[in-house]
């Protein structure tokens, strides 16, 4: 049964420019993921969906494949990750090339690595699941988080305010590393007028330590991931 990996990697990041490609403890952060990808030996194809030629140079020098270009209607600032997926599944397809499975795999995840994708495969593939999300913990429940109405504080769910934390359901959030997925339940989903791709399938859990996550949108984001990675490295 042929995989697929892709990594969404557009070019023109307006809040860390350059980020698909800038320089993460010593190496493009997207070569990380290409070499989780390419080591954990569980794609016959790990390819690259970019609107960047010098993305794409660098991926490729990296060991992925970039078949094709990405389309500028995929490019623009509301195209979805879903749309990028679709994208290059009908392009293969219209090339004569079909897969059953595909990992959608961020380019700005250093923590991932071939070990982890193998332990999130086997999960998926025992689940009979259509999708599998990396998730982590909230690190502290968001059951007795604030909001600020006219400069003063709001507790978002009242009927928590005298629950003791540690009494508290844990609540997860996305790791924002990777996803697998059933390539006809993707297509299913993202096809049907009523649905957005992937929020309607059945999916798995994949629980992650809260050290091998961080979101990076901020050059101080960038910052505590590369202190977590070397930490990471360590472990």
């Amino acid at each position: 049964m042929p995989d697929v990996a892709i990594i969404p990697a557009r070019g023109g990041s307006k809040r860390i420019p350059g980020k698909n490609i800038k320089d993460f403890c010593g190496k493009p952060i997207i070569a990380y993921a290409i070499a989780a990808a390419l080591d954990s030996g569980l794609f016959e194809e790990v390819m690259v969906s970019t609107d960047s030629h010098e993305i794409a140079e660098i991926a490729k020098a990296y060991g992925a494949s970039v078949p094709f270009m990405r389309s500028s209607s995929a490019s623009d600032d509301y195209a979805t990750t879903a749309d990028v997926l679709h994208e290059v599944l009908r392009t293969y397809a219209g090339q004569g090339k079909h897969f059953d499975f595909m990992c959608c795999l961020y380019p700005t995840a250093p923590f991932v690595t071939a070990e982890k994708l193998h332990a999130a495969h086997t999960t998926f593939m025992e689940s009979g699941a259509d999708m599998l999300e990396p998730v982590v913990a909230f690190s502290y429940p968001p059951q007795r988080s604030f909001s600020i109405e006219e400069g003063l504080l709001t507790y978002n769910y009242p009927e928590y305010v005298r629950t003791r934390s540690q009494d508290l359901p844990t609540w997860y959030h996305d790791a924002g590393q990777f996803y697998f997925y059933k390539v006809d339940a993707f297509f299913r989903s993202v096809e049907s007028s009523n649905k957005q791709g992937g929020y309607d399938l059945r999916c798995v859990p994949f629980v992650m330590n809260e050290m091998e996550v961080q979101d990076i949108d901020t050059i101080m984001d960038w910052q505590l991931a590369e202190a977590k990675y070397r930490l990471f490295q360590d472990m």
